[in-house]
This record gives C-alpha cells, structure tokens and sequence, in this order.
C-alpha cells in the first residue's frame, strides 16, 4: 500500500517550486532567483520564511549570494561518488557518474547493529532494512553501497527491496514516497577492513583495507531517515570539485 505524501511545510514547497524551474532549465546558472521581497509579495509568506526558501537553495547547492548582490543559480558541480549522487538526481540527472551504472546484490531484514542502530535512532537488535548495491564503471567495480532504513519506513517503500532500479534513488524515493526530504548529512571518512561478506561483492580479500564511507541523513524535521556505507575499490580516488564559500 503506497502511503499518501504528507503536506511539506511552505518554505519547502516554495524552495522545490524554484528548484523544479532550474531543473526545466527555466532557470539557468547565473540567473537571479526571486528575492525575499518578491517571494513574500507572490506566495504570500512571512519575510522569515522567504528568507528560510533562500537558505534552502544555497544550503543544498541550488543559489550562492555575493556580499550585495542577489542571489543566483549555482552553476553545477563536478559530482562523483556518495551523497553526491542525490545532487545529481535534485539537478534533474540520473544519479550516475558518465559511463557508470548500478546493480542491485541483495536485500533483507535483520537485526540492526550498534553502529546501524545509532544512526537510525533504534535499538541495538530492532528490526531493519538493507538494500545494497554495486556500482561499475569502465574500468570494473568502483563502491559497493549498504543503505539501511527502519522497518517502520521500510513499510512504506514498496520497491525498496525490489531488484529493480529506485527512482531518483534511495533519498529521492524516500521523498516521493512519505514527503520526507533529507536536508542534512553526516559523512565520515576513513579506511577500514572490507567484511567478509562485502568482499567477494567488492571483488578483494576479506580484511583489505580501503575507504570506508558512511552517510546519515536527516529530514525536515531533523529525524533520521537512512544510514549508507560505501566501501571503495581499492586504487580509487575521490575528487570533489566547486567554488570556495
């Protein structure tokens, strides 16, 4: 059964409204987003919330303000692996890198472990959800991807244990599905022994240690929605590009 998408509260409603006209290309990089004032003048919302609309565009990648100046459409970023992905999607793209593509391993319920429990806000031995996948580019396997998610939530996201490609990915299918918009992350990096059973999908030796990537992502309203490790193949490099703030 496909849960009906809660209302959004209007600051975000009028955020993706401008961020669908950027994603239509109605709105190219450079050009200037509605101010406050006009934002309040046509949607009839408080200065503080228009101002709220603005933070949003620049705090997820849409706008950058200069000291007197308006603000403008960001110009896209050179993305490449983990959270970035979901920019990608937000820009109206596929979610992958050029050349790249994406296989579903597996997908199960099993008891959350301290690390994945913490993360979601659950006890150590709840049930959760995985899903995991294993992207490739041109020259072989580059990350296998674990995404977990509370049983609770997983209820409401039918294909998430499906084969099949999600739509807009993990984050953007959260959103489409329960009006649940991840807003902020917590991405650690390190370099750490590939478990026994990421390994073989990893294509090295159980114990090779390589970066390890962890993801968790918030809503709205500031509460967990989902927990992703990356492990890398080794000989990788990570590259993120953009301006300096």
């Amino acid at each position: 059964m496909v849960s009906t998408p809660q209302r959004l509260p209007a600051y975000r409603q009028v955020a993706n409204e401008i961020i669908e006209r950027i994603k239509s290309g109605e709105l190219q990089p450079g050009d200037p987003i509605p101010s406050a004032r006009e934002i309040v003048e046509a949607k009839g919302i408080s200065s503080a919330t228009a101002a709220r609309v603005l933070g949003t565009l620049r705090d997820e990648g849409w706008a950058d303000t200069s000291p007197g100046r308006r603000t403008l459409v960001r110009a896209p970023e050179v993305l490449t692996q983990g959270a970035s992905r979901i920019g990608m999607v937000r820009r109206g793209g596929s979610g992958l890198l050029d050349g790249e593509t994406v296989e579903f391993v597996e997908a199960h319920t099993e008891p959350a472990t301290q690390e994945v429990a913490d993360a979601l806000g659950v006890q150590e031995g709840d049930t959760v959800v995985f899903r995991r996948r294993r992207y490739v580019d041109g020259t072989g396997i580059s990350v296998v991807s674990t995404t977990w998610v509370t049983a609770e939530l997983a209820g409401r996201l039918p294909a998430f244990t499906e084969p099949s490609k999600l739509p807009k990915m993990t984050m953007g299918y959260i959103e489409d599905q329960t009006g649940r918009r991840a807003t902020q992350q917590r991405e650690t990096h390190s370099i750490g022994s590939v478990p026994e059973d990421i390994a073989p999908k990893l294509g090295v030796e159980a114990g090779e240690r390589v970066l390890k990537v962890t993801n968790r992502y918030v809503d709205q309203d500031a509460e967990p929605t989902e927990y992703a490790v990356d492990w890398h193949a080794p000989g990788r490099s990570w590259v993120a590009e953009g301006p300096v703030e």
